[in-house]
């Protein structure tokens, strides 16, 4: 029996472990399955260093091969699946992954991903016959079904976030997501533990894609014995429908989800029973207090908002009743991290006082970005202390609230956007003289991609539609701006840099100039 489901295969294995919308596994049949997973990835992996990538939208089979490599002690990489070709290249070529798995909506893409990687193995889920790609079913049938070992090293997952530079960049799970353990057996040992210190959180439930961190770590829960739904995609009546048909009892979810849920009908909203639920974490970006007080009266005082980095992990963390104690707060800052507030002359500042938030790792680590020491010493102060890029202070209580945002990136519907990957497609286009991208009000996503479009011929710019499609040719759709402004000068000064801050200040009704 493979780990991860041995126990509940045991006590329990007719019962629900894992279900998307097409079927479901008992815990007997994961136990199976996962049993060929974990063998195929060890006959497969290029020794402690091998990796696989998963480039697919939310199925159960994409959550076995995360799992099988958590069980192989085989770090997984997520690619967002809506990445052009020569994106997933980039991250298959710079994180040396020798095994992609696709889906049937992903499986062209990544086969001319792998193509250009060099990437010997596609495996692929539903897929029809085609060359160079592996099917699932028969990877799993040429696989042993032996019980297979669990005294390897555990590696974490490794994300790729979007760079301030233009290139994703890497950056493996951080210890307080990933338990530390010196072999797969007592990383699922505590795992294990963790879960039988949550209390009764099964099952729990996926709406948002697995290549984001937060629904990444149901796969732990998972491993840990927690069963599991995972939807393909979020739509609010079908997550409304699945919470009461499966009972669910614990999910994340992002505020635009919240928004989304709340634009349903009274009615639609009223159907269905979410009382199950206990806990909701949400993550990814400011929620709006309304938008936040609205979803607390409907789901009750069950709302966990958490604040943090794929890098670091959750730094801060508030529970629904401290919330609307302290309406706007991200909660106190947590173990092993300590909060340190720098005003702009490098001054350590107090309570209510305003400056950017840097969090000190006791632990030393900080965070690591991969194949990138230059980014990684970026983000310190000093060793062990590092930003994500927000201003805001502390109150008397030690409760942090976000009021800005000092770096350029921005969060549309949770995901994190870097503008200068956007401006160095669209500064290809031979009509664009010089280009800034920045965060505008979006009321469902909190923050939508603008361009600020210099011309080279002011009289006869591109037009609009023009640069969108050279955009998309380039890169995945939610990188592209959603709206286009044609400026005569975009402000950068002698040094060639350009204010973000203030050029987002004339499209923000307020002094705060981010979404939330």
């Amino acid at each position: 029996m493979s780990l991860a489901a041995a126990e509940n295969a045991r006590r329990k294995p007719q019962e629900m472990a894992l279900a998307d919308e097409r079927f479901s596994l008992t815990w007997s049949d994961l136990d199976a399955t996962l049993n060929r997973a974990v063998n195929g990835l060890l006959a497969r992996a290029a020794g402690p260093a091998g990796r696989i990538a998963v480039f697919a939208p939310n199925s159960a089979e994409g959550v076995i091969a995360y799992l099988a490599a958590l069980h192989a002690g085989v770090s997984s990489v997520p690619v967002n699946f809506h990445f052009t070709a020569d994106e997933v290249a980039y991250i298959l070529e710079d994180s040396g992954a020798d095994t992609l798995f696709v889906g049937p909506e992903t499986a062209e893409v990544g086969l001319a991903a792998a193509a250009k990687a060099g990437v010997g193995m596609v495996i692929g889920w539903r897929t029809p016959p085609t060359p160079g790609l592996v099917s699932w079913d028969t990877w799993l049938a040429e696989a042993s079904d032996a019980e297979p070992p669990a005294d390897m090293p555990p590696r974490p997952h490794l994300h790729y976030t979007s760079g301030t530079t233009g290139r994703p960049k890497g950056a493996e799970t951080p210890p307080t997501m990933f338990p530390a353990g010196v072999t797969v057996a007592e990383v699922i040992g505590k795992l294990q533990a963790q879960v039988a210190g949550l209390g009764d959180r099964a099952p729990g439930m996926v709406v948002s894609p697995l290549y984001h961190t937060g629904p990444l770590g149901s796969v732990r829960l998972l491993a840990g014995g927690i069963s599991l739904v995972v939807l393909s995609r979020f739509d609010p009546e079908q997550v409304l429908r699945a919470i009461q048909d499966f009972r669910v009892r614990s999910t994340l979810m992002v505020p635009t989800h919240f928004q989304r849920l709340l634009s349903l009908p009274e009615a639609i909203r009223r159907r269905y029973d979410v009382s199950s639920l206990v806990a909701v974490s949400h993550t990814g970006a400011a929620c709006p207090r309304d938008v936040k007080r609205q979803m607390i009266d409907w789901f009750g005082p069950v709302l966990i908002e958490a604040y943090g980095a794929t890098e670091a992990g959750t730094t801060n963390m508030i529970t629904s009743e401290e919330w609307l104690r302290k309406p706007g707060s991200v909660g106190k800052t947590l173990a092993p991290f300590e909060l340190v507030v720098v005003a702009d002359d490098g001054e350590r500042l107090g309570v209510n006082e305003v400056g950017q938030l840097y969090f000190r790792d006791t632990t030393g680590r900080g965070i690591v970005y991969h194949n990138d020491p230059e980014k990684t010493r970026a983000v310190h102060l000093e060793p062990g202390v590092f930003t994500l890029g927000e201003v805001g202070y502390f109150d008397e209580d030690g409760y942090v609230f976000i009021t800005d945002r000092v770096s350029d990136m921005i969060v549309s519907g949770g995901v994190n956007i870097y503008p200068a990957e956007t401006e160095q497609a669209l500064l290809q286009h031979p009509e664009v003289a010089d280009v800034a991208v920045i965060g505008a009000p979006n009321a469902e996503m909190g923050e939508e991609v603008k361009a600020l479009v210099m011309a080279r011929d002011p009289g006869q710019p591109p037009s609009p539609e023009e640069l969108d499609r050279f955009c998309r040719d380039r890169l995945a759709g939610f990188k592209c701006p959603r709206s286009y402004e044609f400026l005569a000068d975009i402000g950068r000064n002698a040094m060639g840099k350009v204010n973000k801050r203030e050029l987002r200040r004339s499209y923000w009704p307020t002094e705060r100039t981010i979404g939330g």
